[in-house]
């Protein structure tokens, strides 16, 4: 290695080395911050809106289904551009397409914090979904090439607490900045990140172009955006249009089949297809990517459900909000920096298996929630889901890659997260139409039994429970609805137990992950 200082030659200049596969050499502890910063950015933007969505709501006069898309829109948007990532690597080169990326999504971002209605958030959501997509595959491809092999299982343990570090944070950076300024900076706090990943990427990365960039089809892309998109619009409108009664949902359901039908048949027969047929092949590629779409179904749908119920339900200030559900983090954490010590030692399918028990634990200590409860069990279910999903997370980012190609980590990383990011929107969109739903039918169950004739009734009447008198029934029609509510979440957090049981006999198809350190020889990342 040429002792030139860093300051004094490009990038391209580094050689490489069995322990510097990519010869980026000095620069790899700088090229890992940005790496961070950008992942760290593009997590935290799947969460922290979730605490201020009542007050986004309010703000753009949203009903509660409607506000759900800030969420979902931006995560199908990032679905969909997702799986273009690959091509757009090999063909304008890693370094470009990720400043592009990073300047986009934080421009993004500056446009949803001045956002004054529904239509304007929803839209500029959707650009962020767009040009954040490619930050997460990247993120890990980067990671991958600049650490020889040896030590991918400690790469992805970094990238694996940066990528989580964004719904660990989200919660109490969200609820702070909304209590203290307004909702808009929980979009207008990506503008550092964004301008620190940006300048690190032009200074250190270096380029990287396929020499022989395949061609983008086209049709397997339009296919397969008309189905993920379809397909989100039948599941966030459905229950607004009482489903199957509506023309429209009929469509939306046969553009989704249709686009899915299109996609696979292209995949199948196309010279090049969209979807790289050779990643298809791997068996552990394919296990590891159907179980990440259910357990990205179990972390953003809870963290999507309990700041409305806590704020609405319970009457959680929005920074208590966040403060509660801000220790799962912990957990995370502590379970991440475990992990990274375990793999290469243990079998990385125990450690999996190990993280579901615990993350079903956690969600079946959540089905007792009540309107008389104190914080205490959000928090220790919370800490206890945390570490289950540290347990799962970085294992399997090991896993899926474990068997494939090298050439073929890009096109993997990008299914990878695509399936991921449809199981985070499709949970979210299922369990928010759940709960409308049960809510309506629990509450039209529970208030047949408020009549005169009902003894129970006259043992409430001190609290307010009249029906002589408007102010009464008004009051009667509260309790009632908030305790259908509390039962409709009940049930959520039982469906969501019930999938990490289901899924549980996924781990024993996963292959053990090669390559990884031999015992003694775990080190600490530059």
């Amino acid at each position: 290695m040429a002792s030139t200082p860093l300051s004094r030659r490009t990038p391209a200049t580094f050689d490489s080395t069995p322990d510097d596969p990519a010869g980026v050499g000095g620069a790899r502890p700088f090229i890992v911050i940005s790496v961070m910063t950008a992942t760290v950015m593009n997590s935290l933007d799947t969460t922290i809106a979730n605490v201020a969505l009542p007050h986004i709501q309010g703000s753009v006069s949203a009903s509660a289904d409607q506000i759900t898309w800030v969420l979902t829109s931006y995560i199908v948007a990032s679905a969909i551009m997702t799986p273009m990532t690959g091509w757009l690597a090999s063909r304008y080169g890693m370094k470009l397409v990720f400043m592009v990326s990073i300047a986009g999504f934080t421009f993004a971002s500056a446009l949803c914090g001045v956002a004054d209605s529904l239509a304007e958030i929803v839209g500029f959501r959707l650009l962020q979904g767009l040009c954040g997509a490619a930050l997460v595959p990247l993120s890990q491809s980067i990671l991958l090439d600049i650490y020889p092999k040896a030590r991918h299982g400690q790469a992805m343990a970094v990238w694996g607490m940066g990528a989580m570090l964004g719904p660990i944070m989200g919660p109490a950076l969200g609820g702070w900045l909304t209590e203290n300024y307004s909702w808009r900076w929980v979009f207008y706090i990506n503008l550092p990140f964004g301008v620190l990943a940006l300048a690190g990427f032009w200074l250190f990365l270096r380029e990287k172009r396929d020499p022989t960039p395949r061609r983008l089809d086209f049709f397997g892309f339009l296919a397969l955006s008309l189905g993920i998109a379809s397909l989100q619009l039948f599941l966030d409108r459905g229950e607004q249009k009482d489903w199957f009664s509506s023309t429209e949902i009929w469509v939306e359901l046969a553009l989704a089949g249709l686009g899915f039908w299109w996609a696979a048949v292209q995949t199948l027969t196309a010279p090049q297809p969209f979807i790289n047929r050779e990643v298809l092949k791997d068996r552990n590629f394919l296990v590891c990517t159907f179980f990440g779409f259910f357990i990205n179904i179990l972390l953003f749908a809870t963290l999507a459900l309990l700041p409305p119920m806590l704020e609405n339900l319970m009457g959680y200030p929005v920074v208590t909000t966040g403060l509660v559900t801000a220790p799962r983090g912990f957990g995370t954490l502590a379970s991440m920096f475990l992990v990274g010590r375990l793999i290469g030692r243990v079998d990385t399918r125990l450690i999996i298996l190990t993280g579901l028990v615990i993350t079903a634990y956690s969600l079946w200590r959540m089905t007792g929630v009540n309107l008389q409860m104190g914080p205490e069990l959000v928090v220790t279910a919370g800490i206890t889901q945390g570490v289950g999903v540290g347990l799962i997370f970085v294992p399997l980012s090991t896993v899926v890659f474990s068997t494939l190609n090298p050439r073929l980590r890009t096109d993997a990383a990008g299914l990878f997260t695509l399936v991921r990011n449809i199981g985070s929107s499709v949970g979210i969109s299922i369990l928010e139409a759940l709960l409308v739903h049960n809510t309506q039918t629990i509450h039209a169950d529970l208030i047949r039994h408020v009549r005169p004739d009902n003894p129970n009734l006259s043992l409430f009447a001190p609290q307010g429970w009249s029906l002589a008198t408007q102010k009464g029934l008004a009051f009667i029609d509260a309790q009632v609805t908030a305790q259908a509510s509390m039962v409709s979440y009940v049930d959520c957090f039982k469906l969501m137990l019930d999938i990490a049981l289901v899924v549980m006999p996924l781990v024993l198809l996963m292959r053990p992950a090669r390559g990884g350190p031999p015992k003694g020889e775990i080190h600490a990342m530059e």
